[in-house]
């Protein structure tokens, strides 16, 4: 990854998929690593699948790149 711009992915939404913001700019809703590193990719960031989850610039909130989908209640 070139640069330092901070990455904040936001806690899935109550339909599922995960806000990207970069700099304070939303990149998008995310539905996965994979979308994820497309969405930094765009914004200039090259950053491997394996490494988002131990990336310094990306700050997840609430819990790490494993979790995409709202939590459900029974």
């Amino acid at each position: 990854m070139t640069g330092k711009r901070p990455v904040i992915v936001q806690l899935p939404s109550p339909t599922g998929g995960r806000r990207v913001r970069v700099d304070g700019e939303i990149l998008g809703l995310a539905h996965s690593v994979r979308d994820l590193v497309e969405f930094l990719r765009r914004a200039g960031l090259e950053i491997e699948p394996e490494e988002v989850g131990s990336s310094p610039l990306i700050d997840w909130r609430g819990m790490g790149p494993d979790r995409w989908e709202a939590e459900t209640r029974t």
